[in-house]
């Protein structure tokens, strides 16, 4: 092939993938219309609404819990303290949280605020039913985004993609999930809630350590974020 053929199916190549991109960003405007109009739950306080994702021709998603108070109050997934840790997490990672939420699907295992916790520390844990019942949003997302790499944050989202295995064996480690015809990278992520003293505990330190140094590598690999000459490990 010649210099001139093989420019044309570089062209050819990036015409696909930008028509692709295009195509999702108006499948996701869709979705995200579809699911901000959702009230299946039928909660009480009709100021329960469910809470969106920003990106729009993304290859990662990440996947929480359930919304808590502060971001039903100003509309934006992990906008509160448990959303700091986070994204100081992700930062350590190459991505600062204005690039993680363009590049990135935030998504949940439920979409509305639960209310908080009976015993009034954090906010309630989502009953089988409300995942059960939100559950078909999440594999929309993964059927239309096809993402090349998952993080799950916190034990409900791990659950779902790898089963109910102790942090200890997951949390550190890169592993797979296989949605219809994709074959995702998982790298999951404890929850960065102050009600959960998992983190705080050195060895699970070690491993957190571990997760946030994997999801650099895999992030470079997809061209996310900054080189790791310029990333920093911060606490």
């Amino acid at each position: 092939m010649g210099p001139c053929g093989a420019r044309d199916v570089v062209l050819g190549e990036r015409f696909r993938v930008t028509a692709a991109r295009r195509s999702l960003r108006t499948l996701l405007d869709v979705h995200c219309a579809d699911l901000g109009a959702c009230r299946q739950c039928g909660h009480s306080d009709a100021s329960v609404v469910p809470i969106l994702s920003e990106a729009r021709s993304p290859k990662v998603m990440l996947v929480g819990q359930a919304p808590g108070k502060v971001e039903l109050d100003v509309r934006r997934p992990f906008a509160g303290r448990a959303g700091k840790t986070l994204f100081k997490w992700l930062e350590r990672a190459g991505l600062d949280e204005h690039e993680a939420r363009e590049s990135i699907y935030i998504s949940a295992i439920t979409r509305c605020y639960p209310g908080p916790s009976p015993t009034g520390r954090g906010d309630r844990v989502p009953s089988l039913r409300e995942r059960s019942e939100c559950g078909s949003w999440l594999d929309e997302e993964l059927r239309l985004i096809r993402p090349e790499l998952i993080i799950p944050v916190g034990r409900l989202a791990i659950d779902r993609f790898l089963g109910p295995l102790p942090l200890e064996n997951v949390v550190g480690r890169i592993h797979e999930n296989r949605n219809q015809d994709t074959l995702a990278r998982v790298i999951p992520l404890p929850h960065p809630s102050g009600a959960s003293s998992w983190p705080n505990v050195p060895a699970n330190r070690v491993l957190l350590d571990a997760a946030i140094d994997l999801l650099r590598v895999e992030l470079q690999r997809l061209c996310i974020g900054k080189p790791m000459s310029q990333t920093r490990r911060t606490a």
